[in-house]
């Protein structure tokens, strides 16, 4: 059924078609082609540049030459209604159109792509498309990354580092998002989208309390004048607002209102205003709008071109000129088709091509796509607001309504972009008066090193007074800012702490703080931290310096040496076992060697009938071996056989590693003094009770206790609260205290830093607690904030603060007292004292007792084996002990010889020969 059907509309087109071209001929009329329009109702200047693009088309023969003639097929939309505009398009397929030209909505005309692409009838735009997919057509508007090219290039003319970008609809976000994406420059970037349903006035006041001045607004154009007057009641158009407007359409906006307020706003121009077509289009819209439509429709905003409406007209002039180069190669023959068969037109590839082939200037100026869907190369004027002189009257007076050319951005097809800015503009935006210098009062607070008093103070005035990082801090921000400061103490010398009046139950901020919300100073330059607490009362600056809690506390004493420090490079743990390593080496040693047939020598080799075979590795031979070799001094003693030997070398690998390694590591345990550190950090000072610690009691340190989540912080600052005692009132109190000892003071580390390097008995002890930053406070709301903001980053970019920062810390002031020993040179070396080498001398005192003890032992043991009969031991003592300390002669005679060698001879044993020892085998 449903080929019959497909057949009987295929006839049916076919005998229309036919019919159609028999009448042409007859006649001799122009061939007509269809181009279908699809326009919502509030489009009514697009739908009007529409038709009078077509009715200026066939009224120049050099177009189409006679031959064609077009007609506008115009369709009304609902926006973004998918379904409709799915009927409108099959309609104008029905009908034969040759292409089809919108709609505005990216919902639907992500649709009427779909439809156009499978049926092959090309497809014009002129919206704003984010090009995501590449349909069967063209679309005359700058690609959205090419635009992102053009707004980074003003960003970067205008100098801004920090801006917002304030959007209507979430389209507004993505058409900015290639912008966004191309941040080089690591700009600072806000968002905030107004809520749909409310005034624009609701965003504009978060816009406002932020201190934002930069702001890139993105509203349909129809809004634009209504988002500027939203912004004017708020106050956010003022001499020290920048604007830049995303929409093209800006000249079509009366400015009237906002030419006198010095607020510089910028926009973009697509539409050539020298363009022959434009002018043409400009000179008949009025006329059109009487005509075919409402003119209060567009009311008092009517007073330019709107870029679509232009983008329009060059659309269907381009469907007409790619016809002109179509007809030249092959006749133009449209045919009907639909929706339902799917049939595509055999010629709208080819149109397709000719549309992206073909060069023309019209009324957005250079078009042209070089084979591709977007155009590659145009040309945008910058336009902005100049306040209009009223003394002059006439022509004269201004350019239009404030509006004018400062400067061109273009773009080839090569993709080399250029901004070129008029002498007006550099003028305007580069070359602006500078401002007459305001007085600031700045609050401040004494504290070494930020802000404290000169040694003769008593006989200076004014700023002269004080000297410091916070007031080299605001000399510096007044050269980069262009302002003059006065300097004053806070008078109740607080940072700043949320205070209850007990009597009239009234909250009130103390100290710079509330100095800076009553308007008492302008601004608060000290070492005072950012809290979130304060954030909700004052605005802060970025921050200048970064710090966190930490502890300051007296240096531990010095580790006493011990006699035995020698013995430090090892572990007892390695020391029992260098022992027991020596003990088992020498044990298997004699076992081995007494094992091994090649350890027996004879001992007389002249005599070769003897059977008498030595052993040199004896129990006491072998631990004399193993401990020679240990001391690195060898012995008398040289194994012989291979066992015996692959014992020695194994064992001279262990003592060479050994002994290299003690070596390497006794110089440092001589000579580092290590000290003892009672607390490592702050855990360990909460789970004792011989060291008492505190904080200043008001300021952010004590909050910082007071809110954390932490328990062992929780657990601290309970202790403190039930001992109010050590809580101090400034950071010179709290130094005081620790120096004295037994007391941990939490301050911030930049005051440690200082302090450490000036007095050497305190340092700090653990990692900081927290991380925060000091900042300088303004009032809320105030610009003030932001332009400080500026100059610190400016002075952190140059290495200013650092600067800052050595020299009051390093310097100025008695810094650098506290040098290390490795910072004073290398030609300084610690001496090692008698506590560091004594044990030594007490091992060798040692080593001589026990060898005289030993020796006397020896002694005793001989005279008593040599003690003749009838003699007692102690005569035989008294005279080997007389020869062995008369200073005679070494050399002994044969009987005291021998008998000092442990032998007890008769007389007869020196009259006759000994008899030989056959068999007998030493040591065995």
């Amino acid at each position: 059924m449903n080929k019959i059907w497909y057949n009987l509309n295929k006839l049916i087109f076919t005998i229309v078609f036919i019919f159609n071209i028999i009448i042409t001929q007859i006649s001799g009329s122009p061939k007509i082609i269809k181009i279908g329009g699809l326009f919502s109702k509030n489009e009514l200047e697009q739908e009007l540049a529409f038709r009078f693009a077509v009715d200026s088309i066939n009224s120049d023969s050099s177009i189409l030459f006679d031959k064609y003639k077009l007609e506008a097929k115009i369709e009304h939309l609902e926006r973004d209604d998918s379904f409709k505009a799915d009927r409108k398009v099959c309609g104008l397929l029905r009908e034969g159109v040759a292409s089809i030209l919108g709609p505005s909505s990216s919902t639907t005309s992500m649709h009427v792509q779909s439809i156009c692409d499978v049926l092959e009838i090309p497809h014009v735009e002129t919206r704003w498309d984010s090009g995501l997919r590449d349909y069967r057509s063209v679309n005359l508007h700058p690609k959205p990354s090419m635009m992102a090219k053009a707004y980074m290039d003003l960003v970067k003319y205008f100098q801004w580092k920090q801006f917002c970008v304030v959007y209507e609809e979430y389209d507004g976000l993505a058409r900015l998002q290639d912008f966004l994406k191309q941040n080089t420059d690591n700009w600072k970037v806000k968002f905030y989208k107004f809520t749909p349903g409310q005034p624009y006035r609701d965003t504009y006041w978060e816009i406002k309390r932020s201190g934002e001045t930069n702001i890139i607004l993105d509203v349909r154009t129809e809004n634009i004048n209504r988002a500027l007057k939203h912004a004017q009641q708020v106050g956010l158009i003022t001499e020290n607002h920048n604007y830049i407007i995303t929409s093209l359409d800006l000249p079509a906006i009366d400015m009237e209102d906002y030419i006198f307020s010095k607020t510089k706003i910028t926009s973009f121009k697509l539409t050539d205003s020298s363009s022959p077509d434009l002018m043409k289009l400009q000179e008949r819209m009025p006329q059109l709008m009487e005509k075919h439509g409402n003119r209060t429709m567009m009311g008092s905003q009517f007073r330019d071109i709107r870029t679509e409406s232009a983008l329009t007209f060059d659309a269907v002039k381009l469907i007409a000129l790619a016809m002109q180069e179509m007809d030249r190669t092959q006749t133009i023959d449209v045919t009907p088709t639909s929706c339902e068969n799917g049939a595509h037109w055999q010629h709208g590839s080819s149109l397709l091509n000719y549309l992206r082939t073909r060069t023309f200037h019209g009324a957005s100026g250079l078009v042209t796509f070089e084979s591709s869907r977007h155009r590659p190369s145009f040309t945008l004027s910058v336009m902005t607001v100049i306040p209009r002189n009223d003394s002059i009257e006439g022509p004269e007076s201004g350019f239009g309504d404030g509006l004018q050319k400062i400067g061109t951005w273009r773009i080839d097809k090569f993709n080399h972009q250029s901004l070129d800015m008029s002498e007006e503009g550099n003028k305007i935006f580069l070359d602006s008066p500078s401002k007459s210098r305001e007085t600031y009062r700045i609050t401040t607070i004494l504290n070494d090193p930020f802000t404290m008093l000169k040694s003769s103070h008593t006989n200076r005035k004014g700023n002269d007074r004080f000297e410091g990082f916070s007031i080299d801090l605001a000399e510096e921000l007044s050269k980069i800012l262009n302002f003059n400061y006065q300097i004053q103490v806070v008078k109740d010398k607080s940072y700043g702490s949320f205070k209850t009046n007990s009597t009239t139950n009234q909250t009130y901020w103390n100290g710079m703080i509330g100095e800076v919300i009553r308007g008492d100073a302008d601004m608060a330059i000290a070492d005072l931290t950012i809290t979130s607490k304060r954030e909700e009362a004052v605005d802060f600056s970025h921050p200048f310096m970064n710090t966190g809690i930490s502890i300051l506390f007296r240096k531990p004493t010095k580790k006493v040496t011990t006699l035995f420090s020698f013995l430090s490079p090892f572990s007892m743990v390695v020391w029992v076992y260098v022992v027991g390593a020596y003990v088992g080496v020498s044990v298997i040693l004699f076992v081995v060697g007494r094992l091994s047939p090649y350890e027996w020598d004879n001992p007389h080799p002249c005599r070769q009938d003897d059977q008498v075979l030595e052993n040199e590795f004896s129990l006491l031979n072998s631990f004399w071996f193993t401990i020679g070799s240990l001391m690195q001094q060898g012995s008398d003693l040289t194994p012989k056989s291979m066992s015996s030997r692959t014992i020695a070398a194994i064992w001279y690998f262990f003592t060479l590693i050994m002994i290299s390694s003690y070596t390497a590591n006794l110089a440092a345990f001589l000579t580092v003094e290590k000290v003892v550190y009672p607390i490592e950090d702050a855990k360990d000072l909460a789970y004792q009770k011989e060291i008492g610690y505190g904080c200043i009691s008001t300021g952010s340190t004590k909050a910082f206790f007071a809110e954390t989540k932490v328990p062992d912080y929780q657990k601290m600052y309970q202790f403190m609260e039930s001992n109010s005692h050590m809580y101090v009132t400034s950071n010179e109190q709290g130094k005081e205290r620790v120096s004295k000892g037994n007391y941990a003071f939490f301050m911030e580390s930049a005051a440690i830093e200082f302090i450490v390097e000036r007095e050497c008995n305190l340092t700090q002890i653990g990692q900081n607690l927290d991380s925060k930053g000091y900042g300088i406070a303004t009032r809320e709301g105030d610009p003030l904030a932001r332009r400080l903001t500026e100059g610190i980053l400016k002075l952190q970019e140059k290495n200013v603060l650092q600067i800052l920062k050595d020299r009051w810390w390093k310097q100025k002031r008695g810094g650098g007292a506290c040098l290390d020993d490795s910072k004073k040179g290398s030609s300084s070396v610690t001496e090692l004292s008698l506590g560091n080498v004594g044990g030594v001398f007490v091992v060798l005192l040692g080593g001589l007792v026990i060898a005289l003890g030993t020796a006397v032992l020896e002694f005793a043991w001989r005279a008593r084996k040599m003690t003749r009969q009838g003699e007692s031991m102690c005569a035989e003592m008294g005279r080997d002990l007389k020869f062995a300390l008369s200073c005679q002669s070494s050399t002994k005679s044969a009987r005291n010889s021998v008998r000092f060698a442990g032998f007890a001879p008769t007389d007869r044993d020196f009259d006759e020969k000994p008899p030989p020892m056959a068999g007998f085998i030493t040591n065995y």
